[in-house]
């Protein structure tokens, strides 16, 4: 592997296993604050709308000055942000330490950046989008049962680790992170105003389908995980460390999937669309078996909606990388993350909503959301024929 692959997957690694270790923690912490359920989805939405207001100002940054000094912003950013997350003495020290991370996050988008950067072809892009998906499952693999066990302690521990993570983070990537963008374009436009980016979505006729199906993917899947924890706790009785492990088992299908299983099986035998396809079925019955209330269907549809939701997120990428303007692919991925959290904001609030109404209404609702993606890919179908296994996406 690239030197420069091992350092980002490094930092992206780091990144995810101090994510992992409060995620389960986050509904359990607040509580003890005298947070209502909507209270604590509004902590994931305000995330969202900050990471949805400086996405795309950051992945245009990163094609005009270079991913590396980016990168490093936005780390130290989170490190800020749990610091003060986990040391809050009100739900307005909460409330800003969401903030704080949200306003720099670019982690993901700009990791990915250089993944993309350093990819030869179609297939090692997607190739090494799965690396990163590998170390979201290793990161939720680590993660959770870290925090589970951090949470003995108490509840705002697992919250200074993940501060003490990230800045080691910021540290190990200032000394051995290389800068992966040799096209830079130090002419290239960089708008403060989120909508602009988004408006020339909007009007890109070949990718906006794939714009909205990422927006759909975005809402199922976060109205789901924003209630997780809290369902698991009304449903099964979970407390923090089992709800942790729950996360563990995810996090250890979706890194030997991403790791494993994605060059050597997916990729090889499928195309880019064949494999949304399946994996968007694939995320319609791990919502259904999670809302069940019967415990074995929730343990499958638990791992079979994380391995699902990875591969997803790796595919939609590497097709929007593939077909945008090879000056403009750090824009484009970070559109994409701003659609993302854009739709980050909604989806906890409902989710929140609907729970306090019945706690399977999220699940539902996700459900009912893959649905209409797989029924748009198949209008989309009857417009244009599927292309052959390694035929390469369209070029603008």
């Amino acid at each position: 592997m690239q030197r420069e692959k091992v350092i980002v997957v490094f930092t992206v690694l780091v990144d995810v296993i101090g994510f992992g270790i409060v995620i389960p923690i986050l509904p359990f912490y607040v509580q003890s604050f005298g947070a209502s359920p909507l209270t604590i989805t509004l902590l994931f939405s305000t995330f969202a709308f900050f990471a949805f207001l400086s996405a795309p100002f950051l992945g245009a940054l990163s094609d005009r000055i270079g991913r590396r000094p980016v990168l490093l912003l936005s780390i130290a950013s989170t490190a800020v942000g749990w610091f003060v997350f986990a040391s809050a003495g009100s739900l307005f020290l909460l409330f800003l330490g969401r903030i704080i991370d949200g306003s720099a996050a670019g982690n993901l988008t700009v990791a990915q950046s250089c993944l993309v950067d350093v990819a030869r072809d179609e297939k090692e892009r997607a190739s090494n989008l799965g690396i990163i998906g590998a170390a979201f499952g290793i990161g939720f693999l680590i993660g959770p049962a870290i925090g589970g066990f951090l949470s003995t302690v108490s509840h705002a521990f697992p919250f200074y680790v993940a501060g003490g993570l990230s800045t080691t983070n910021v540290i190990l990537a200032y000394f051995f992170l290389p800068e992966t963008n040799t096209k830079r374009n130090p002419e290239g436009v960089i708008s403060f105003n989120p909508l602009r980016p988004l408006a020339r979505a909007a009007l890109d006729q070949e990718l906006r389908p794939l714009f909205v199906r990422w927006v759909l993917f975005a809402m199922a899947f976060m109205s789901t995980q924003s209630v997780f924890a809290l369902y698991a706790e009304h449903a099964f009785g979970f407390d923090a460390f089992t709800t942790g492990l729950f996360f563990t088992l995810s996090g250890a299908f979706m890194a030997v999937n991403q790791a494993v299983l994605l060059k050597r099986v997916w990729l090889k035998y499928f195309n880019e669309r064949k494999l949304e396809v399946m994996m968007w079925w694939g995320f319609f019955l791990g919502f259904v078996f999670m809302g069940s209330h019967y415990l074995p269907l929730f343990a499958i549809g638990v791992p079979l909606a994380g391995v699902s939701q990875g591969i997803l997120r790796v595919v939609m990428t590497s097709q929007a990388a593939g077909q945008a303007d090879p000056r403009m692919k750090g824009e484009v991925i970070g559109i994409m993350s701003s659609l993302m959290a854009a739709s980050l904001v909604v989806a906890p609030m409902i989710a929140g909503v609907l729970f306090e109404r019945d706690d399977v209404l999220p699940y539902v609702f996700a459900a009912l959301l893959t649905l209409v993606s797989l029924w748009i890919i198949r209008s989309l179908s009857r417009l244009k024929p599927s292309p052959a296994p390694g035929t390469p996406p369209l070029s603008r």
